[in-house]
């Protein structure tokens, strides 16, 4: 299934690469800015009757675009970046269908278990996405953190996947080597998804073409969906149109695990 999404940066609706986000200003690749706000995306997405869609905050400024897009598709957004366990329960009360929670949840480069009980009992894991984005080193995709750029301790596999399914109700997983760049979907890092992940499971990273939603539900045994960035004509893209992505899900039926 394609699986939307509003990426917020400076308050604005930008499609960035996604290894270019850090402290260094300098750094920062910017594939797409738009003129439209944040809820006429929402909007768009509530019309076509897309769901499970993310609002992402890439940094601090978003807070007032994120509770219009929320406000505008209420119940139909999951939203993310810099959620903790204090301001978890409000997001979900601005409109959020659950919230999305990464760094909060590490600290020294490990899963801090008590963080992840606290949030849990928070928001109550049917509210709850874990966001494993992570990057490639030594055959093993490690979670990445602080804005994709810090290496955890934590790599994916099937132990690991089936642990933390019991504590949320998804997974989104940035491939944040391939994020932004249009050049191709990390087709490993799916599969290992696709096998192992008990829970339903959003894969980002890399699309280009609307062949690619095939293919992930392909590789990933129909059990992973797509989120589509940079590639997508609503995002200035030119490789994947938005009504074939509304066409597929139409036409698509998740399987059961």
């Amino acid at each position: 299934m394609f699986r939307p999404c509003i990426d917020l940066h400076e308050g604005r609706v930008k499609q960035i690469v996604g290894g270019s986000l850090t402290d260094d200003a300098r750094t920062l690749q910017t594939n797409f800015e738009s003129e439209r706000p944040a809820e006429w995306y929402a909007a768009l997405y509530h019309s076509d009757q897309l769901v499970g869609g993310h609002v992402i905050m890439l940094g601090p400024g978003n807070e007032a675009a994120a509770r219009a897009a929320l406000a505008a598709y209420p119940g139909g957004l999951q939203i993310g970046g810099g959620i903790t366990a204090e301001n978890a329960p409000a997001w979900l009360d601005a409109g959020a269908s659950h919230v999305i929670v990464t760094s909060w949840v590490f600290r020294e480069g490990r899963l801090d278990q008590e963080r992840l009980d606290t949030l849990v009992k928070a928001v109550g894991p049917q509210r709850l996405v874990l966001d494993l984005s992570c990057r490639r080193r030594d055959d093993q995709w490690w979670v990445v953190t602080d804005r994709w750029q810090k290496f955890t301790s934590l790599a994916l596999d099937r132990d690991v996947l089936r642990r933390l399914a019991r504590q949320c109700a998804e997974f989104l997983v940035h491939a944040a080597d391939v994020e932004g760049l249009c050049q191709g979907i990390d087709l490993g890092l799916v599969a290992l998804l696709g096998r192992d992940s008990p829970i339903p499971t959003t894969y980002a990273g890399g699309a280009r073409s609307s062949a690619d939603l095939e293919t992930v539900a392909t590789v990933g045994e129909g059990r992973v969906d797509l989120t589509i960035g940079s590639a997508l004509d609503i995002f200035g893209g030119t490789g994947v149109r938005y009504d074939d992505c509304v066409a597929f899900n139409r036409r698509s039926v998740r399987p059961s695990r």
